[in-house]
Formats: structure tokens, sequence, C-alpha cells
């Protein structure tokens, strides 16, 4: 799942999601996510930082608090690199910070990181 409120960023990692096979589902924020999540539970999630209404932050710390989806690996996309941002990430239980632009080598390489430590449900 990509959850970010640029089109443009939605846009770019689902056509390097989907040319390497995976099967991707995308949310403009935080609150259409959270109703996404609950229906359709997805291996891995990258969430953007700046987002409104509820921001990154706010919405990786309340899928870390559901039991269902603590599991789950959310990867926190920003534009910021700062020390802060990625230990606030860490704070509110990411998995991993990737700034934008990302390439789709980062990308990719996130997704694996995070999926084969997984196992298969």
């Amino acid at each position: 799942m990509v959850i970010d409120d640029s089109n443009t960023i939605r846009r770019s990692a689902e056509i390097f999601l989907a040319q390497a096979g995976y099967q991707v589902l995308l949310a403009e924020d935080g609150f259409d996510a959270l109703a996404k999540i609950a229906d359709h539970h997805p291996d891995l999630i990258f969430v953007d930082i700046m987002m409104p209404r509820l921001d990154g932050y706010q919405t990786c710390a309340l899928i870390k608090k559901n039991p269902k989806f603590s599991g789950t690996p959310v990867i926190m996309l920003s534009s910021k690199d700062g020390l802060f941002d990625r230990a606030r990430g860490r704070m509110v239980g990411s998995d991993e910070y990737l700034t934008k632009p990302f390439t789709k080598d980062s990308l990719l390489k996130a997704v694996s990181a995070h999926t084969a430590a997984r196992a298969p449900r």
C-alpha cells in the first residue's frame, strides 16, 4: 500500500511496484488508508509524513497500535532527511525511512527487505 497526498508520488510508486509484479493499493491520506487497510490487509505500507488531516506519524502510530496490523511493516516516505524526522518515525513504530524522491531500486529494495523477513500468511 502507498499512502501519499501527492498523485505523482502515488503513481510513481504504483508503476515501480506493479512492474515488479506487486499488487498495489493506493490511498491519498491517513483516513482513506485506515479504511482500506482494514479491508485489504496489505503486506507492506509506505506512508508519506506530510499529509493533511492525519499525518504519516499519526497514521503509522494508529496502524502499529492495532494488534491485527502491528506486525505489518510501515516505511515512512519524506522529503525531509533529518535525524529528528527519522527518530520520530522510529518512535511511532516505522520499520524504515525512505527519502523522496525515491528511485525504483530503493523502493524495491525496501519491499524485498521487509517482505522476505515475514512468514507467509
